[in-house]
């Protein structure tokens, strides 16, 4: 008996969340840092970069410097291969109206399906921040950008326990009615496995009438990039991951970083599976990104040194 072949996609394009996701929980460091490492970034080829957060500096002090950051964003919008899409956090619609003001029109609002969750990250109810999802919306709107909505603790909470699928579907389709013109399913803590990534992606993806639907996996437990890969099998095509591997969330007791870019990249174009990212240059940018915050992360990739020769290639 022969297994069938994984129906695989040709392209994944990925988001790159180390400016933002990545750096929110370390020690702050300076603007000139983040453009450094902004900068190298650019230089992979990546197409899609979180940049920033416009949150409460009292909350997270390491982003404080959302706004000088966004202003660099207007001089540099280009990559030395082509565009890249920036965008950035917000909790709330006055952080909606300063991202749109510092010319970051992309915006990303995230909803908590764990009330607990949402309380420690937000102090509201799940219900009272997916209410919000419309006032953000317009915002986004009214100046041509577009509203990405986050379900963040979309498989556990920290505080609530799993999070039941119904559940999150459920936030799905609202945020969908509300003006949401992108989903992505966030593994805040990373908890999550190959089985469960495919369980909640089928439900969600049969609410949301054909919206963009990307997902966030953290390595908290070590099943992160099985959880991508599944992702992958599944149908999503679009996925965060973090230089270095750094990353979590402040909020989240015992989350930890993300996957790392290099290692996603690393699967990704071995498997025959388009990025668009040079895997060298990320390599580079994840030492940077090391450097800048003072220690090492959870890049295997980094700590192994590699790739020796380029992907494809062969040794003799």
């Amino acid at each position: 008996m022969t297994t069938p072949a994984l129906s695989l996609p040709n392209s994944v394009s990925i988001r790159e969340v180390g400016p933002r996701d990545g750096l929110q929980i370390e020690q702050p460091i300076s603007t000139e840092a983040k453009i450094r490492f902004l900068d190298a970034l650019a230089a992979t080829g990546v197409g899609r970069i979180e940049a920033t957060a416009f949150v409460s500096p009292r909350a997270v002090p390491a982003m404080a410097d959302a706004d000088a950051i966004g202003e660099h964003l207007r001089v540099t919008r280009r990559s030395p291969t082509g565009s890249i899409l920036y965008s950035a956090l917000v909790a709330n619609p006055q952080g909606a109206e300063r991202a749109l003001a510092a010319g970051i029109s992309g915006l990303e609002y995230v909803v908590s399906a764990g009330d607990g969750h949402s309380r420690a990250n937000a102090r509201r109810t799940t219900d009272e921040a997916v209410a919000a999802i419309t006032e953000v919306a317009a915002i986004a709107h009214q100046a041509g950008g577009r509203c990405e909505v986050i379900i963040a603790t979309a498989w556990d909470c920290p505080f609530d326990g799993p999070t039941p699928v119904q559940r999150t579907a459920d936030i799905a389709a609202r945020a969908v009615d509300l003006g949401a013109d992108q989903i992505c399913l966030g593994d805040t803590i990373g908890t999550t496995v190959p089985g469960r990534v495919v369980e909640l992606i089928d439900a969600v993806r049969e609410v949301t009438q054909g919206v963009p639907l990307g997902a966030h996996f953290h390595n908290t437990r070590g099943s992160g990039l099985a959880s991508a890969w599944a992702a992958v099998t599944a149908g999503v095509t679009m996925l965060d991951a973090s230089a270095a591997g750094l990353g979590g969330c402040p909020f989240a007791p015992g989350a930890s970083g993300n996957i790392a870019t290099e290692e996603l990249v690393y699967l990704l174009e071995n498997s025959g599976i388009h990025t668009g990212i040079d895997l060298v240059a990320a390599m580079e940018a994840a030492r940077l990104a090391e450097e800048l915050v003072g220690h090492t992360a959870g890049s295997n990739l980094v700590r192994a040194g590699g790739p020796s020769r380029p992907l494809g290639e062969r040794a003799t």
